[in-house]
């Protein structure tokens, strides 16, 4: 069965190969703006179905992978940064505590889509402002929600994780197959997803 990845993210996409799922990437364009006093977890989670739907839609014989990770903390959603100072800012309100991290994925085959979010508590060291700056000077937050990458320099900031390692980068894989699972495919621990 052909597989579409609707994200652009690196990540992501290592992480499916990591697991033998063959894909293409076809990005799903959608209007990612939360809606007024919508919650967290329902926003993310809406996300990832809008974007597996709209390339399913155009896609209907493909599985289609769409995730959505947000960075909450105090009920607040860390998106990406949208330059240097809200980076900055991010870490130090981030700096010495811990937060979540919750991945919405979900798959979509034939019309129907099945959905899920992880959530993964994450808690940072005390960074300091020179620890702060010398990570923002990486570039490596800029692109990332909350303003850090756990699976790169951001890995020495954080202090401890509980749960997923995968859904914190961005895709949790077991969710992953158990949500095409539940669209009657199998995971075949090797090059393919099949019916």
């Amino acid at each position: 069965m052909r597989v579409i990845l609707a994200s652009q993210s690196p990540r992501r996409r290592e992480l499916l190969s990591l697991v033998g799922i063959e894909h293409e990437v076809q990005p799903a364009d959608i209007d990612e703006t939360p809606w007024p006093d919508e919650a967290p977890i329902p926003h993310t989670e809406r996300l990832a179905t809008a974007k597996a739907m709209v390339i399913a839609e155009r896609v209907p014989d493909a599985l289609v992978i769409a995730a959505d990770t947000i960075v909450v903390i105090d009920g607040d959603i860390l998106g990406k940064p949208t330059d240097i100072p809200d980076a900055r800012a991010m870490l130090r309100r981030l700096s010495g505590r811990t937060h979540e991290v919750c991945t919405a994925m979900a798959v979509a085959v034939g019309g129907r889509v099945e959905s899920q979010v992880v959530c993964v508590p994450v808690r940072f060291r005390e960074l300091d402002d020179d620890t702060i700056t010398r990570y923002v000077n990486t570039g490596e937050p800029m692109d990332k929600a909350g303003a850090y990458g756990i699976q790169g320099y951001g890995a020495t900031i954080v202090e401890h994780i509980e749960g997923d390692f995968f859904a914190v980068m961005g895709l949790s894989l077991v969710t992953v197959v158990q949500l095409a699972e539940r669209m009657g495919l199998r995971y075949q621990f090797g090059p393919l997803l099949r019916a």
